[in-house]
């Protein structure tokens, strides 16, 4: 029956997030899961409950990677469900370890903010740990009342929210002894805090270009000089201050001069700034996944050089280089970048963040402090294929949003092209596996939310609200 409860929770969490979307249900997600581990008293046990928990969970929401390791990796059907298979069974340690914890501490006095403290906590450990994804809070990017917390917390304290309102009914089901309605206090505070801002006309516009590039597309000169018209057609059928490439299956390579006076002419014949995804040089000769920005004269005015690789992507994690696969042609031949840049654009400060990056909140509101009162985000989904991943990541993309209260501005090499609000709505979008552009409204924004100038705090303080309960269970058995 803990299986059982467990492998529930894992069906509640794929549900309540994207692709199905079944929002109602993050806030019950983990009582199966904690209540089976309250259940089982043997610690090995409860660590199982929670690890078959997570295996399942990891292979419901990413599956994803299965497609992407047979189809741009070379793998046989076999080896990709193996190696995914593998990437689950890792992943699903840190599950593993919250339902160990959790299975004695619910129960105490203070188990019910506890335990919400060790999910939160547990949760801030993916991207330091390796991979990052989608977190309990992303099911709440369309509940407004709810989604107000994330300029205050970041997606933390909806992840917060849902657990301890979890927890709470777990505790009820289990008839245990514990201070009551922690949750619905926490609810009430956020559901009295300032409300998010309101669906204005944006005053502001931009070109996203959308080019549906073949990610095995071989690149013969022909193909890429047919495919630089169709960039050219794309850019320039949608007039407006500014343009946004995607970042691209092709070899757009900053080393390439005449690539970069096409870059140039676009801007400076339309009179508008460019921002294009392109390959940059590193200082010693490496390779660099960069976004380039030309001023509308012409001049180039800024690079930033992506920071935050993805794992046999983009890189092969060392020391893994000479036996790995690789999902793309050219992973393990990207350098990491080293700083956020933020640019001027007619009189306004822009950054701009790759693809993967959108993962790393912490990261993004960076630019944001550094001044950004607008985030660009070239990205290339089709690595995805036909996949649910494109709609997490979507979602992943408008939190950072909400988080810190800035429009971000998406284009994609073939979808999902958006422009998303200071709210985390998207307001306009391109259809999907198609070629096209089109111009979206926007606005620059220049306020700072309590995210945006304290980062991380509140997983922090999860992490030493955790300890200290553990401090004090300590210091009780021992009286």
């Amino acid at each position: 029956m803990n299986f059982v409860l467990a492998l529930a929770s894992s069906a509640l969490l794929i549900l309540s997030l994207p692709n199905f979307d079944w929002h109602w249900l993050a806030p019950i997600a983990l009582t199966p899961l904690m209540v089976a581990a309250v259940r089982e008293k043997r610690g090995l046990w409860r660590f199982l409950v929670g690890y078959v928990a997570g295996v399942a969970y990891w292979f419901g929401v990413c599956n994803w990677i299965e497609f992407t390791l047979q189809t741009h990796a070379g793998m046989s059907p076999v080896v990709a469900w193996l190696v995914f298979l593998l990437f689950c069974l890792a992943k699903a340690l840190q599950m593993g370890a919250f339902a160990w914890a959790a299975g004695w501490m619910l129960p105490t006095r203070f188990g019910v903010p506890a335990s919400a403290a060790l999910w939160v906590a547990i949760e801030w450990t993916h991207g330091p740990l390796g991979f990052a994804w989608l977190t309990l809070g992303n099911a709440g990017i369309d509940i407004g009342p709810l989604l107000k917390l994330a300029p205050w917390t970041g997606v933390w304290g909806l992840s917060f929210l849902f657990a301890i309102l979890a927890a709470e009914i777990a505790n009820l089901i289990l008839r245990r002894p514990a201070l009551p309605f922690f949750g619905v206090a926490f609810a009430l505070v956020v559901l009295m805090l300032p409300k998010l801002p309101g669906i204005e006309a944006a005053g502001e516009r931009a070109t996203l270009v959308q080019p549906n590039i073949d990610e095995e597309q071989y690149w013969t000169p022909q193909a890429f000089t047919a495919l630089v018209e169709r960039m050219r057609v794309l850019s320039i059928e949608h007039p407006s201050p500014l343009l946004v490439w995607p970042e691209a299956p092709a070899p757009f390579y900053e080393s390439d001069p005449t690539m970069m006076r096409f870059l140039s002419a676009v801007a400076r014949d339309q009179n508008r700034e460019v921002l294009a995804g392109i390959i940059g040089n590193a200082a010693d000769g490496g390779n660099l996944n960069s976004a380039v920005l030309f001023d509308r004269y012409g001049h180039k005015v800024s690079r930033y050089d992506k920071v935050n690789l993805v794992p046999f992507g983009e890189f092969v994690p060392w020391p893994l280089g000479p036996i790995a696969f690789k999902v793309s042609h050219e992973a393990g031949d990207f350098e990491p970048g080293s700083l956020p840049v933020v640019s001027q654009v007619a009189g306004h400060k822009i950054g701009t963040f790759i693809c993967y990056e959108s993962v790393f909140p912490r990261f993004i509101r960076r630019f944001v402090l550094d001044g950004a009162e607008l985030l660009l985000n070239p990205s290339n989904d089709g690595w995805f294929g036909k996949t649910h991943a494109r709609f997490q990541h979507l979602a992943i993309v408008r939190m950072r949003a909400a988080e810190n209260r800035r429009w971000i501005l998406r284009a994609t090499n073939d979808g999902i092209s958006a422009a998303i609000d200071d709210a985390g709505r998207v307001r306009e979008r391109l259809p999907l596996y198609e070629e096209a552009s089109r111009t979206v409204a926007f606005s620059y924004e220049r306020g700072l939310t309590l995210y945006t100038r304290l980062g991380d705090w509140f997983p922090a303080l999860c992490a030493l609200g955790v300890l200290a309960n553990y401090a004090g269970l300590l210091t009780r058995r021992r009286l």
